[in-house]
């Protein structure tokens, strides 16, 4: 089993992998020398004509037509044109845990159909249209999920890849690091550095992107107050629950619940419509 087949919950999408949280997917024309860098949040772009560099922390990759690459949000990146390029991007709010950068090469060669997808249909945000957009990230997690098997998922830790399913099916557990290490059976200080060389994040930031992520699919799809989901997904308090989702999404619980998702609808939430309120 590898993590990706691991990481399983609500909402799951392929393979027990929880669905890809879509937010936009543009089509960028850049000219040789211009760059795309500096975007918030997680990104995956597709390079639908010409050749770029991607240069991360871990080093440089030259892409061509039909490479595509994964980015998470706390990776610094550059793609540099290097020739005229057309270059289709898309955001994501929040992805389960996957290696950073991970290049998919002749991904479009060997995802004809959704690399036409993307190309004719881009993913307009202040459409509103979150069945779709789940349906969009569903068949691009697939695709990316293959190069997972094939390559970067090869030779899993195990005890990560146990641990973090664990983690996805029972989020209201109070886990602590103590325990997760108890569970992995490994001291502290081996598990934040399993997880950092896999994962490149500690066990508590994982457990708060699995927590989050639970917390969106029951504030989307359920009318349970927001007080109920901070315990469901392992908050003791209302208020603790909404300071950490404010600080990942940048509003209340409540108010992302009533504008579904101001990072959907940027010019709602600019213009006033879906300013953040008091919680429930």
């Amino acid at each position: 089993m590898t993590l990706a087949e691991g990481a399983a919950g609500p909402g799951s999408g392929v393979r027990g992998m929880p669905t890809w949280d879509m937010v936009a997917v543009t089509v960028r024309r850049l000219a040789p020398g211009e760059r795309l860098d500096g975007m918030d949040g997680a990104i995956w772009a597709l390079v639908l004509d010409g050749d770029a560099r991607l240069e991360t922390t871990a080093g440089a990759e030259g892409l061509h037509t039909g490479d595509a690459f994964y980015v998470d949000a706390r990776s610094t990146y550059r793609l540099v044109a290097l020739t005229p390029a057309e270059v289709a991007v898309g955001t994501l709010r929040a992805v389960p845990p996957l290696p950073s950068p991970l290049v998919a090469r002749d991904f479009a060669g060997n995802n004809r159909g959704i690399a036409e997808l993307v190309r004719i249909c881009p993913l307009d945000p202040r459409h509103g249209q979150p069945l779709f957009a789940a349906s969009y990230g569903g068949l691009i997690q697939a695709a990316m999920a293959l190069v997972l098997d094939a390559s970067a998922r090869q030779g899993a830790d195990p005890r990560l890849t146990e641990l973090v399913s664990l983690l996805d099916a029972h989020p209201g557990r109070p886990w602590t690091v103590e325990g997760m290490a108890r569970v992995a059976h490994l001291s502290r200080s081996s598990l934040g550095e399993r997880f950092r060389r896999e994962l490149g994040r500690s066990p508590a930031q994982v457990l708060r992107e699995v927590r989050m992520r639970h917390a969106r699919e029951l504030l989307a799809g359920t009318n349970r107050p927001v007080e109920q989901i901070a315990f469901t997904v392992g908050y003791g308090s209302a208020a603790a629950f909404s300071r950490a989702f404010s600080a990942d999404h940048g509003s209340s619980p409540q108010a992302w619940r009533s504008c579904p998702g101001p990072a959907q609808q940027p010019e709602a939430d600019a213009a006033g419509q879906c300013g953040g309120g008091p919680d429930d």
